[in-house]
């Protein structure tokens, strides 16, 4: 991929933030991204009475990429429902580093960053024995 559509990945992310389930928060989370193969996986929040296990956008997406045929993850954007950029978490900045690696772009207050500049140092797979 050599080119990524950031416009519409992002308008993507929003869209897809009116599925989530956020009574507790108010805070509609939609995350969307390009997979090594071209199509797009999406997630969105979903919050749980229980605070604790509520799942974040990034957690439903990678769900969705297994789901759809597994790949490597290119491109992420992460919006509210009312296109405010979101950032991961820490927790789902090791997911998007897991399922894309180093070089996955994500886009970020300070423009599209690599994962390696989003989660320098990150632990993963090649540390494990």
């Amino acid at each position: 991929m050599s080119t990524v559509d950031w416009d519409a990945l992002r308008s993507a992310a929003v869209r897809i933030a009116y599925s989530a389930y956020a009574p507790y928060s108010g805070l509609r989370v939609g995350v969307a991204a390009i997979v090594d193969d071209g199509r797009q996986v999406l997630g969105c929040n979903v919050e749980n009475a229980s605070y604790g296990l509520g799942l974040c956008a990034e957690c439903t997406m990678a769900g969705q990429l297994r789901l759809t045929g597994g790949g490597r993850l290119v491109a992420v954007a992460c919006r509210s429902g009312d296109g405010e950029l979101l950032m991961p978490c820490g927790r789902c900045r090791q997911i998007l580093f897991e399922l894309g690696g180093p070089d996955c772009l994500v886009d970020t207050p300070h423009g599209i960053r690599p994962m390696a500049e989003v989660l320098p140092d990150a632990f993963g797979p090649t540390h494990l024995p």
